[in-house]
Formats: structure tokens, C-alpha cells, sequence
């Protein structure tokens, strides 16, 4: 009951703003993800006496609800396809209704062609999705197509139509763009669609910068309106959101300076087989790809997490101390108390001093690290702990990944 009434009080503190939300059990597993363009009102419908059965039986396991704030609803829409994707949430199946939902697909073809679907029946396709929402796709793809033109005919025909007239289509069937140049317009789409837009922008900044230098001032002034049109869609939230994340994080934990540089670690493995670790690296409260690093266990063979976990951080500071590379500002151990100390114990004998704390499975309990013991740390369910389960999750996220890959070249070489 207290579960349930915590739950309530933080799905009454909703903000009212486009975001996308994440219902989680007692363990902190996520159950479901959803949209919305008001997560206050969206939310407050979970409270209703007219429930459908399926929402009650979510809303009966669920013990706990984040939340993530987009721009826009348009945002909102791709960021909930893309956590949907990698999360696999077991209500985002059993929720849905009889119907089949909207997917993006782009052909295979020299010239592919960029079309919404219901079905996936072309092996040659990369299918995108699904999405919950078909109008609010069409929308999408109608800006995307504005800044960044493809075709969508079904067969390339031998003529120029009427969309390379409006610039809607680059022309292909025409000669008027090379295959290479079309592909690269592609992989610009399929990041926006992924929900990366920001690594778009990065991207097209430099190809700008480029462009001017070069003296082809047409090409980066047709590049800066693409990279208008995209910070239009996707800017994120103000930058304020995560450093008071980054705050209430330092406060709650007694750190003596803001973490700025957080690493994260997990490990993965099947009855001890292809074990795997993983680290993950986040700068001012976001995910830093570009330093995430991962680990096959080499010392041991078997099942304990502790011994690999003690060899992921081992491998992990001796590199860093080699190298006299910048140590991380806290380190975060998925895991329980055993997790942290032994964590803790490899640290120690490095000599190295950093600032720990673990978050276990049950009941999210968060210990840190306190005169050598492992203590347990009261942490309300706010944008502290929201911080800490990003790490958690994408550290988790990572590690499978990789012990998939390894499964799967282990089976393929056999």
C-alpha cells in the first residue's frame, strides 16, 4: 500500500509537458513506456475508477514512474520508440490492441525509398518502429522530407514526378544525385528517426564548416537550414534540468564536488558463460558513447559476480593511472552491498580514491560508501535517483548487448 501510495503522489507531481514516462515494479524493472504531450493529464488517467483490465494489472505491479521531458510530442514519439526497442517492456506488448502499429520503411534499393508501413515483409527493408502514433509520424516525416528530400514512389521511374519538381524528392530517377550522396541523406533520416538528431546536428556543423571553408557557400548555407530545422524538433531540455539532477545527486550523496563525470558498471553472463563487463560514461547528467568501454572477463571462469566485477575495475583504473588520465567524480556499481565493497576493496588497492555507490535490483536500494562500510542511503524518488537509474539501465543495456554479440559469434563459428 505504501508502494502504491508513493506512486500515486509522484504521478500527481507530473509535469505538464510533452515527455515520456516509465512505469517500473518493485524491482525496477520497466514495465511500460508511453508518450504523451501533457504528462500530467496523461498520467492522472492511470488514476480513474474505469480502468481496462489490462491498464489495472499494469498499474497493480507497477511501484514507481519516471519521467523523461522532450521538446515536443513530436520527440516524445520517437524517444518512446526508441526506449520501447531497447527496453522491451512486457505491457508495450500486452497493452497494445489487436491492430498493428505504424513502421518506417526504408528499401533496399541503390535509391531507397522512405514510406510508412504496417508490415514487415520485405527481407531486404530496415524497418524502423513501431510508432503509437500514425498521424504524428506522417507529421514527422513531412518535416524531415522538407529539409532533408527522398523518394517514395514504389518503383523508381524513368522520369522526374512531380516531388523533385517541389523539392520533396532529390531526383535519382533523373541522374540528379549520386548513390553515394543519396545513401548519406538516408543514414541523416535514420538518425532523426532513432531519436538521434542531436549527433545529426554535430555532424552537419562540421560538414558546414567545411563547406564554407572550401569557398561552397551554397552547400553550407543549404546545411545551417538543416541544422535550423533540426534544432527546431529536437532541442532538448534546458541544460538546467540535468545540472539539478547533477545537484540534488552531490547533495543527497554528501560529495565534496558536482559529479559531472559519472561511470557506470555492469556485468553479464549466462551460468558463466560469455561473461562480459561494461562501463558507461556520463558527462553533466548525459550519455558520453564516445567513452564507454566494455570487458571480457579473462582472469576468471565461472560464476561470480564479485570476482568479475573485481576484475572490470581493476582493468579499468590501472589503465587510467597508466595513461594519468582524469579519474570519474563518482562510480556506480549495479549491484548490492557485496557489489560495492568489493568495488571498493579494488579501488583501495590501487590507491585510488573515488567516490562510490551501488543501486541494487530489489527495491532500488542505494548504499554508498561510508567509513568502509556500505550504507544504505535514503534517496527520494527524484531527479537523484532518475540520474542514477539512466546509469543503471544503460550500463545494463550495454553489458547484453555485448554478451549477445558474443553469444552469437560463439554459435556462428562453432
Amino acid at each position: 500500500m505504501e508502494q502504491q501510495h508513493k506512486l500515486k503522489e509522484k504521478i500527481l507531481a507530473a509535469p505538464d509537458s510533452p515527455g515520456v514516462y516509465l512505469m517500473r515494479d518493485r524491482a525496477g524493472e520497466v514495465l511500460y513506456v508511453g508518450k504523451a504531450n501533457s504528462l500530467k493529464k496523461r498520467l492522472a488517467s492511470y488514476l480513474g475508477k474505469d480502468l481496462a483490465t489490462k491498464t489495472m494489472a499494469l498499474m497493480l505491479k507497477a511501484a514507481g514512474v519516471e519521467f523523461r521531458l522532450t521538446p515536443n510530442e513530436m520527440m516524445a514519439l520517437l524517444l518512446e520508440s526508441q526506449l520501447i526497442h531497447e527496453l522491451k517492456p512486457k505491457y508495450n506488448i500486452s497493452l497494445k490492441d489487436d491492430k498493428s502499429f505504424p513502421l518506417v520503411e526504408i528499401s533496399g534499393e541503390e535509391f531507397p525509398a522512405v514510406r510508412i508501413t504496417r508490415k514487415k515483409d520485405n527481407p531486404l527493408s530496415r524497418y524502423l518502429g513501431p510508432y503509437t502514433n500514425a498521424k504524428l509520424l506522417k507529421n514527422v516525416l513531412k518535416i524531415i522530407r522538407l529539409n532533408f528530400a527522398y523518394r517514395s514512389c514504389r518503383k523508381l521511374p524513368k522520369q522526374s514526378c512531380i516531388y523533385y519538381r517541389i523539392d520533396l524528392c532529390p531526383g535519382p530517377c533523373a541522374g540528379k544525385i549520386s548513390a553515394a550522396e543519396y545513401q548519406r541523406n538516408i543514414g541523416d533520416i535514420t538518425l532523426i528517426l532513432e531519436g538521434k538528431a542531436d549527433l545529426l546536428i554535430k555532424k552537419l556543423t562540421r560538414s558546414m564548416q567545411e563547406s564554407a571553408a572550401q569557398g561552397d557557400f551554397e552547400a553550407a548555407a543549404r546545411k545551417r537550414d538543416q541544422i535550423t530545422a533540426l534544432s527546431g524538433i529536437s532541442a532538448r531540455p534546458d541544460d538546467s534540468s540535468y545540472k539539478d539532477a547533477l545537484n540534488d545527486l552531490k547533495d543527497s550523496l554528501n560529495l565534496k564536488k558536482l559529479p559531472a563525470r559519472i561511470e557506470g558498471f555492469d556485468i553479464s553472463n549466462l551460468s558463466g558463460k560469455q561473461a562480459v563487463g561494461s562501463m558507461v560514461s556520463f558527462y553533466n547528467g548525459q550519455p558520453d558513447k564516445n567513452n564507454y568501454r566494455r570487458f571480457r572477463i579473462k582472469t576468471f571462469a565461472g560464476i561470480d559476480d564479485y570476482k568479475m566485477l573485481a576484475e572490470v575495475i581493476r582493468r579499468r583504473y590501472t589503465r587510467l593511472l597508466r595513461e594519468k588520465t582524469g579519474l570519474p567524480d563518482l562510480v556506480l556499481i549495479d549491484g548490492g552491498k557485496g557489489h560495492l565493497l568489493t568495488a571498493a576493496g579494488e579501488l583501495a588497492s590501487l590507491e585510488v580514491s573515488i567516490p562510490l555507490v551501488s543501486i541494487a535490483k530489489e527495491k532500488e536500494n542505494i548504499y554508498c560508501l561510508r567509513e568502509a562500510k556500505a550504507r544504505l542511503i535514503p534517496l527520494s524518488d527524484g531527479p537523484a535517483l532518475n540520474l542514477i537509474r539512466r546509469v543503471r539501465d544503460e550500463a545494463h543495456r550495454f553489458a547484453l548487448a555485448y554478451h549477445h554479440l558474443l553469444r552469437r559469434k560463439s554459435l556462428i563459428y562453432k
